[in-house]
């Protein structure tokens, strides 16, 4: 018979990597909004204005579906796991009760002025509230990967009977692994926005709609990319350096390391076997992971074994997180290739923009395989060292966890498809709309 607690866990990872995917793109498309607005305020071109009404459609759509998945996600902490909000829901409610009050409502009211305002404010209070909605989607990432952070590394709280009781709000916000995941995911979000705006742009223009703001759209997503990768990388580095001191077992698991080991090697493939506890076919670059992890060529990782009651399990870490690397590599080859073919305003090739068009949820995927990674890696704890997932379930039979997850998938793979289905739809029919007149207060900078 299935484990009722493993259906659990896949019912709420089913639920947050559906969610997840639309606060990927919205984080960062919302500044990227704000830039198309600022230019056309600036210079008074038209390109930037009808870039910035393509996208923030892609906006409003994306930021419906993360509401939506938002709030079924929020119910089964109650349904599901209510041995969660038991044990931290003093330190978890509120958190999550602060990201509402600073984020939402501000996204959610300045939202509607930016998508029905326009021609009812000033120019100026409309780049106001697309200002606020950016700020919006950064207030959130910062409550909800403050609360996922202390989670993985919690800090400034003592247990009184059963029950986590805040001793330093500031220690519990700023625990010791969020300024490293917040960085990396909101860059995450600039990434996966890069490629949805290239990717799009390249769509259109593959239908020969070569408007000048779409030309323009492909170039910022395309440097975005550019830009933002290195950045990425470096705070890759300096996150696997924070997680080696604070979760051991998580490195141990990404790297397939059985055995504490000096001079490690970098696995580029391997078959984790927990069975036999070794990795079988195993392909890697001799001390390069003991070199990556602590800057030393004869360094030492802690091995799986060091943890034998309390280490994830390997085979979907050490996979996923090569699936992050690999599709981060791949993503900083294509831009910067695109990038040398756009030298002298020039615009990629026919296979370049095919190349990019396939690359316009590639970020979704480097999303989801490093989220897998930071929350599969955490197993067999909800809060590290805290609270074991197990513990935290609630006694659901099997078969109503399963109905329900049956429910879950059916309806959010039908949204997916939608959602695709919308965005190309709507990139195929943008230059079918009506001219748009420029206000004269758009010239004032």
């Amino acid at each position: 018979m299935v484990d009722p607690v493993a259906l659990a866990r896949v019912q709420f990872a089913a639920n947050i990597s559906f969610h997840i995917l639309f606060p990927a793109i919205t984080m960062a498309l919302a500044w990227v909004l704000l830039f198309f607005k600022l230019r056309f305020s600036a210079t008074g071109e038209r390109r930037w204005l009808d870039a910035y009404l393509f996208w923030i459609k892609v906006f409003a759509l994306s930021f419906a579906l993360g509401v939506v998945s938002g709030l079924t996600m929020s119910f089964q902490f109650g349904t599901n796991w209510p041995g969660f909000m038991d044990t931290v829901g003093n330190i978890a409610g509120p958190l999550l009760g602060y990201e509402v009050l600073t984020a939402f409502f501000l996204e959610a009211t300045f939202l509607g002025i930016m998508l029905f305002g326009r021609k009812r404010v000033g120019e100026r209070m409309h780049t106001l509230a697309t200002a606020v909605v950016a700020i919006g989607t950064s207030f959130s990432a910062f409550w909800i990967l403050s609360l996922n952070s202390w989670m993985q590394t919690p800090a400034g709280f003592e247990m009184i009977d059963g029950q986590a009781h805040v001793l330093s709000w500031w220690a519990v916000v700023f625990n010791p692994s969020f300024p490293y995941r917040l960085a990396h995911m909101l860059l995450a979000s600039g990434l996966t926005a890069a490629f949805l705006i290239a990717g799009l742009s390249a769509y259109r223009m593959l239908r020969n709609d070569q408007a000048p703001a779409v030309r323009s759209s492909l170039r910022v997503g395309v440097l975005m990319a550019v830009i933002l990768i290195p950045i990425q990388i470096l705070v890759g580095d300096l996150h696997g350096l924070n997680t080696l001191e604070h979760q051991p077992a998580k490195i141990a698991a990404m790297e397939g390391v059985w055995r504490d080991e000096r001079s490690a090697p970098a696995l580029l493939f391997a078959w984790p076997d927990e069975a036999t506890r070794s990795n079988r076919h195993a392909i890697g670059v001799p001390a390069l992971a003991s070199l990556i992890l602590t800057h030393t060529l004869d360094g030492e990782i802690k091995g799986l074994d060091s943890f034998p009651d309390a280490h994830p399990p390997v085979a979907p870490v050490f996979w996923a997180f090569r699936v992050m690397v690999a599709t981060g590599m791949l993503m900083l080859l294509v831009s910067w290739l695109t990038a040398w073919t756009m030298r002298r305003d020039r615009m990629p090739g026919r296979w370049g923009l095919r190349l990019l068009v396939v690359m316009t949820f590639s970020g979704w995927l480097a999303t989801l395989a490093g989220w897998y990674v930071s929350e599969i890696g955490r197993q067999p704890w909800l809060v590290y060292g805290v609270l074991k997932t197990a513990d935290a379930a609630a006694a659901i039979p099997a078969p109503m966890i399963a109905l329900s997850l049956g429910a879950y998938l059916v309806v959010y793979l039908l949204l997916l498809l939608a959602y695709v289905s919308v965005l190309f739809y709507m990139a195929r029919h943008a230059g079918d709309r009506q001219p748009v007149t420029v206000p004269a207060v758009a010239s004032e900078a």
